[in-house]
Parts: structure tokens; sequence; C-alpha cells
């Protein structure tokens, strides 16, 4: 590896790209699209907003998809320079995949369970072997064959019936999320004929093994609303509805507990949840409700002999405690006291086991496993050494057993399943991550984590990982990462990807800001809502942090974020352009105001609670204040890569768009500014484990060019 001086000449918006020391050579000049502007008023609360660019959200609108294009195009001019070394970057970053790959079998119901990957091939194969692990493997399912000729593909859901005839999954061949659900007759190694559409590819089977209960999405709004119960042999539209939610904040799920005694539907919404249970034996009689819907309680529930066992925040338990109520008196008067509420630990969930209960914790941002006998004649957490690392219970399906598996790894460690005998109290590990390059040496890497302070003094997290040798001279290129939404907490985690940032002497930093549950479910509440700006100003307190403390500098840090971390993106750039060289902003949430008062679109209801309903005067203000594509200004912004999928259905492809256009129309500076738009896929991107990794070789090399590093 080494560096040469790319200068970057830019005048207007007319770029020189590799310029060497040896030879200047400059390229063809690039001339962005422009998109038009038709002023479109948005009127509410007495306040009119012009949208010069509403008119994107027209997907049907060949225009549309004619400035997507060329928006594609002037990207690729960018990339065309540097195919060589997109290539060799994307086959650096497959040498680290091993494409022969299984995981650890698991025993369910008389047969082990395993996915296999093939050398050459993007998709899994979902196999089985009976009753012993030397026996004859049967193929459940050959995803690449399902896949073959489909330039997206996403299999999901994968469910077997009781007696291990058949197994239903979904398939959506698009990337909206809009599942076909089908069967297989795993006797006879035959897909059935019967599709049932527009479902979220989960499904349960009742234990009769002929009926089937599956949850179905508004066309509309892709909104989960209603379940259904179907008959093997009969056709979807004599399916009968059996639950439907008609508040429109929330989303319906259907699952089977681990005993497999009973069949649960779970309505929920940001803050509230509700449940309605049903005996898997009798699956024709009606769901029963759980408990009556409150407003603001959340809760899981999990069966255990005679008992339900719930994990709630029922009456101020902000971290949640453990309850358990008689399977036969459910409601919350029944509800007694297991594991109390503790203000420094946050109880994230629970695995039930026959001898064994085994809670899932947080505390001061570390996970801890706590086992417990049920006889209470043991208690005790798993030991971990670390500082910075992820740790949660993995696939436990079996109930009579002591043993527990769980998943471990960190920024320098590679992901492995342990299997813990929880009698005998030893570790035995099953499999860990194996990364085939023979470059890659665990130990040449450090991580660490550091405390940044907050402009009103809250210390907030962040975790560090960078090759060692390099030295706080404030010269490092900087990568830093965060989320910061619906107190989903960004991990440490390993990340073969990432070796290729480090090895080139880039430092990565995901900053642990209030938004998600890294510190317990306040960091959440202090996250959202009217104090959703607390999200942004932890992540600039700690780019200045990571500047004074001369990790980096503003000439080499660089941010990235996804979805709602990709509002996060846009409302830091408004507020703090200066600090960051380059941006990667991917599938970005960025049109606040105008996405969450229109309820057509997916998500939008159900997120009120998250950001507040603009349809009221004191939430609309507040989100205009930050909504990165109502803030964007005349000012200078940085070399920013924005991505989207034009089937998302998470944040529809009309944001970045306009975003986009307006950013070209208004920033001041002459510095790159790209629109990839997938055209074949949604929210989450390439489908394949190797169509991903050309995404993610395509990000590296924005980073790379600004940083002037050529291989």
């Amino acid at each position: 590896m080494h560096r040469t001086n790319i200068i970057v000449c830019s005048i207007s918006l007319i770029f020189a790209f590799a310029c060497t020391n040896e030879k200047k050579e400059k390229l063809a000049d690039l001339t962005p699209p422009k998109a038009k502007k038709i002023a479109k008023e948005l009127t509410i609360h007495n306040h009119t907003r012009t949208d010069q660019y509403y008119w994107l959200n027209e997907r049907e609108n060949p225009e549309v998809i004619n400035y997507l294009e060329k928006e594609n195009e002037y990207y690729q001019e960018f990339m065309k320079p540097y195919q060589k070394f997109e290539k060799d970057l994307f086959e650096e970053l497959k040498s680290r995949v091993k494409e022969n790959d299984e995981s650890v079998p698991y025993f369910l119901n008389g047969y082990w369970y395993q996915v296999k990957y093939q050398e050459g091939k993007d998709y899994p194969i979902y196999v089985r072997k009976k009753e012993k692990i030397e026996a004859a493997e049967e193929v459940i399912i050959d995803v690449n064959e399902l896949a073959e000729g489909h330039e997206y593909f996403n299999l999901s859901g994968l469910s077997i019936s009781p007696n291990n005839k058949y197994a239903s999954f979904g398939v959506d061949r698009v990337g909206r999320r809009k599942y076909t659900l089908q069967v297989k007759d795993l006797e006879v190694n035959e897909i059935l004929p019967t599709k049932i559409e527009l479902t979220t590819g989960g499904s349960v089977w009742a234990n009769d093994n002929k009926t089937i209960f599956y949850t179905r999405k508004d066309d509309q709004t892709l909104r989960s609303n209603q379940v259904f119960k179907h008959q093997l042999g009969s056709e979807p539209k004599e399916d009968k509805l059996v639950f439907q939610e008609d508040d429109e904040t929330f989303i319906s799920y259907v699952y089977k507990t681990k005993s497999k005694e009973f069949i649960v539907i779970g309505s929920t919404s940001t803050t509230t949840d509700d449940y309605q249970i049903l005996n898997a034996n009798q699956p024709e009689d009606n769901f029963k409700p759980f408990a009556k819907r409150k407003q603001g309680v959340e809760y899981n529930i999990e069966h255990y002999k005679d008992h339900f066992y719930i994990t709630t925040n029922l009456d101020g338990a902000t971290n949640f405690k453990l309850m358990k109520t008689p399977i036969e008196k459910t409601s919350v008067k029944n509800w007694q006291e297991v594991i109390p509420h503790k203000e420094d630990t946050l109880l994230e969930g629970i695995d039930v086991f026959n001898e064994y209960l085994v809670t899932s914790e947080r505390y001061n941002g570390l996970n801890r496993i706590r086992v417990m006998r049920w006889d209470e004649k043991d208690d005790f957490y798993l030991p971990s050494e670390s500082e910075t690392y992820t740790a949660y219970t993995t696939t436990n399906p079996e109930f009579d057993t002591h043993k527990l598996r769980f998943a471990y790894n960190s920024l320098t460690q590679p992901a492995s399943v342990v299997e813990f005998d929880m009698q005998e109290k030893t570790s035995k590990i099953l499999k860990e991550q194996e990364v085939p390059n023979p470059n890659f040496d665990k130990d040449n890497y450090i991580s660490e984590r550091v405390w940044a302070t907050a402009s009103d003094g809250t210390k907030i997290p962040v975790s560090l990982v960078y090759k060692k040798g390099v030295k706080r001279n404030g010269k490092n290129p900087l990568l830093q990462y965060a989320y910061g939404s619906y107190g989903a907490t960004i991990d440490p985690y390993f990340s073969t990807s990432r070796i290729s940032l480090l090895d080139r002497g880039f430092i990565y930093a995901i900053a642990h800001i209030r938004g998600g549950e890294y510190l317990g479910r306040q960091w959440y509440e202090d996250g959202k809502m009217m104090k959703k700006k607390n999200t942004f100003t932890d992540f600039i307190d700690v780019s200045h942090y990571l500047i004074d403390q001369k990790y980096t500098s503003p000439e080499h840090l660089y941010a990235m974020g996804g979805s709602a971390g990709g509002l996060l993106m846009g409302a830091v750039i408004n507020s703090s352009p200066e600090l960051y060289h380059g941006v990667i902003s991917a599938v970005p949430f960025v049109d606040v105001v105008t996405t969450m008062l229109d309820d057509s679109i997916p998500l939008t209801t159900g997120e009120y609670d998250e950001w507040g309903n603009p349809n009221e005067k004191e939430y609309y203000e507040y989100m205009l204040s930050y909504s990165p594509y109502d803030q964007v200004k005349a000012q200078n912004y940085p070399n920013l890569l924005v991505t989207t999928g034009l089937h998302d259905s998470q944040v529809q492809y009309w944001e970045p768009a306009k975003w986009v256009a307006k950013l070209r129309e208004l920033k001041t500076d002459d510095h790159l500014l790209f629109l990839d738009t997938n055209m074949k896929a949604g929210h989450g991107g390439a489908s394949g484990r190797f169509e991903a990794l050309k995404e993610v070789a395509k990000e590296y090399i924005f980073l790379f060019h600004l940083e002037g590093i050529n291989e």
C-alpha cells in the first residue's frame, strides 16, 4: 500500500481526477444533472413550505427515472478511473469471506439443522439431517436455485411444520419487503402451487400440521395489520381473518412460544405492546387477549410450564423488569414480580430452559448474560474480560438441555459461537469465524472505549479500532459511524470488510449516541421526540473530541450513517459541515416533515412515538428545525455520497433524490456530490453476500479517493 497525491481541481461543477506525482491526467469534464424545479406549496399550522422537488416522488414518471439514471451515469463517470481499484478491492473484500462455509448445526424436533454456503454462490442452502449429525443430508431449500434469473432475491421466515413434512417461507424478488408466502412438501421435494401475496414473509404452524397463521400487509402503507389463518390445500381467498389491528400507529406479527404450546399475535407501537394468545393444539379456537392494552406499557411474553414470563416497563420500570402470571389469569392485576427493576441495568430479554432461566442484560453499555436455576440453587453471570465486545444468546430451540449457546465478537475478535454448559460451568467454542485471507492477523489491531463529553456535560461512549502503530498525531483518516434512533444499539462488532479500511490507516469509531439503548432505556428516551437533537449534538461532540485528542482532524474525518442514521448525517452536515472531509449517507431519512405528514407512506403512522406527530404544531416546528431537507442552506458542505434503492419500503427513494437536488442548487462549494440509486433493490441494498460487497467497495473507493489512496 502507498499513497499518491491526488489533486482534485474543482471549478464550479467541473472536476479533474487522478493526478499523480508521475503524471497528471485530466479526465473528461463531469457536469452533474440538474433536476427541474416545480414549486409545490405545503401548508399546515398557518405555515407554508415551498418544495421545488416534490415531483420526484412520482415513481412511474419517466422523467423521474431519467433523472435518477442521469445521476447514476454522473457517479459512474467519476468511478471510471477507479474500475481496476474497485475490482481489486472487491476481490480483497471477498478474499476474507470463507466461500465454502456452514453454520453450527442445532437440534430441533428430531433433526439437525444447518445453513451452508458454497464457493461462488451468493445465497444460503438450508439443510437438515435426521436424528444423527452423521446422517444423510437433506436439502430443505437451495436459495441459489430460487434466485436464479433474479437481480434481487430474498428468502425469509423459513418455518418447519411440527411433523417435519412441510416448510413455509416468504420470497421477495424486488426489495420492497412484500413477501409471497409459499410451502414446500419436503417428502416429495416440491413447492406447492399455492402463493399467498403481500405478507411479511413469516408464518407459524399450528400443531395440527395443516394450519398456518401469517401476517398480511396493507398494499399502500405496507403496515402489517392483519393476521390470517390458512389451511393447506385451500385457496388463499378462503383464508380466515383472525385479527386486525385498526390503530394505524401499531404493526402486528405472529409467533409460536418456545414451548410450542401457544401461538401469539403481537401488536406493537414504539411505546406500547399488546398480545393475543391461542393454544397451538386448538387452531379453530379464537385468540384471546393477554391483557388490556395500555398506552405506554411495553412487554414481551414467554411461556414456561404453568406461567407466562413477562419482561415489562410496567409501573415506571424504565429499564424493564421480569414478572410472571398464571396461564389462566393473564390480566395485569395478576402479574407478580420475579426480577425487580434496576436503575443501572437494562433487561433486554430472556431465554427459557427446563431447569434454567437466562437473562440478557446491558450494564454500563456492555452485554451481560445471567444464568439462574429455577430452583434458585445457582445464579451467576457468564465471565467477560474485554471492554469493547458484543455477546448475545443465539439459537437455543431445545428446551430440555443445560447447554446454552451464545455468540461473541468484538472489533478485533472474529465472531464465535460458544456452547456454555450451565451445569458444569464450562465453555466450548463450537465455531470461530474464519478469515481465509492469509494477511489477516487479529493481533495486528487494537480496540478501546473512550468517553467524549457532550455540550450538556453528558459522557458519550465511543468504541474505536485501528491497526497497531497508528499514532495520535491528527493526521489519521477516521470513519465515524452512528445510528441513534429507535433504541437500536450499535454494538462493537467484528467486520471483515472493515479491515480494508484499517489496513490503509483508517481509524473506525462507533459513537454510541443518545437515541440508542447503549446506556439503558433512558439513553433512548433522551434521544427521541422533543429531545431528538441530542442525537445530532452528541455525534458532533464526539467528532470534536476525536479531533481534540488528535485521533484525526477535519481534513481526514469522515462520517457515515444509514436510514435514520442518514437523517443524522443530514442534520450534522447542516449544522457543522466544516468538521468533515466526506460523508456517506445511505438510504437516508432526510425529508422528515413531509414524510411524517403523509400517512400513506410506509412506516409513517407507526413512528409518531419516535419523532412526534407533525399534525400537532409543537412537533411540526421542532421537526422542521432539524429536518435535513428543509434545513439545506447556502453554505459549504463536505464531499458527499448518497445511496438509495428505487424500491425502498423504509425510506422512499425520493427523499435522498430531493435532498441531493436541493444540495446541488444551494451549496456554495465545489466538493463532490453523488447520488447512487440501485434501480433493482430496496432498503437493504443488493441481495447476495458478494453483490453486497460490491456496494461496500464503491463506498470505500469514495473515501480512498478523498484520502488520496490509490490501492
